[in-house]
């Protein structure tokens, strides 16, 4: 999750068990407007056998399904859900196994990716493939409640008030979605800075194609949250939900107040 940096220097910031894993969270975004339920990103699923979960060891109380439900709202009642891209931690839960047929868990919204994303996905690199399953997303397109955004690398207008930046450092065709609510601008970046761990800009993960490219995209993107007062909303911290960022005496960019959503 840290790449390069020393495990003398992250391990002091979230803690490797004597396995050498530490524990992340998977946490989704919620949008609600007036007329619409945008739920960006969908976890892993529990569709999979024990062997992969057994790889990554899924623990914990959160389920997204109860997490709606604690909203009042059922998966039938959510209109919209962006994949910030298709990574099966982030597109898991949005295909379902129903009487032994893999169907949409929102089986009433629309789902949003774009078409290099997609194709990127569905003909994988060889240090991608592990990541791409193909049972999380191809039913999709199947089952047409697939639909793909403009993907020439400018800023997306998806609502008013939602905006979704594309990068391609982690992987190519990624989507950051910024919310303008009330006066606060939110920026939920999804795994170009998957925690607050990593906001330090060469913090950066192995996973990621193009390590350097993310260096160039973390510093754009760090600046947007300073000039904009943004709540950075993370999808993998285990303990950091949101925070807002400051410069720091040297002039970096660093975590400023903490917040729970």
């Amino acid at each position: 999750m840290f790449g390069v940096v020393p495990k003398t220097m992250w391990n002091k910031l979230n803690p490797a068990d004597e396995d050498n894993m530490c524990s992340w969270a998977l946490r989704c975004l919620l949008i609600r407007t007036d007329n619409r339920n945008i739920l960006v990103d969908t976890g892993m699923g529990n569709k999979q056998d024990e062997k992969f979960r057994s790889f990554f060891h899924p623990h914990g109380e959160g389920d997204l399904i109860r997490s709606l439900a604690a909203r009042k709202l059922a998966p039938e009642d959510i209109t919209d859900v962006i994949l910030t891209h298709l990574h099966f931690d982030h597109c898991g839960g949005a295909v379902q196994m129903l009487d032994g047929k893999l169907v949409p868990t929102f089986p009433n919204a629309k789902y949003w990716s774009n078409r290099t994303h997609w194709e990127w996905a569905r003909v994988p690199n060889e240090r991608e493939r592990n990541s791409f399953l193909k049972e999380n997303f191809i039913p999709l397109e199947e089952q047409n409640v697939l639909h793909h955004l403009p993907d020439d690398g400018k800023p997306v207008q998806f609502a008013e008030g939602i905006t979704l930046h594309y990068y391609c450092g982690h992987t190519e065709g990624l989507y950051a979605v910024e919310v303008d609510c009330m006066g606060q601008n939110y920026l939920y970046p999804a795994d170009l800075i998957p925690s607050s761990f990593h906001l330090p800009v060469p913090y950066v993960m192995a996973y990621d194609v193009k390590p350097l490219i993310t260096l160039s995209e973390k510093k754009q993107f760090l600046q947007m949250a300073l000039d904009k007062k943004s709540i950075i909303v993370f999808e993998h911290d285990p303990v950091t939900e949101a925070c807002s960022v400051h410069l720091d005496e040297r002039g970096k960019i660093v975590a400023g107040a903490k917040f729970t959503l």
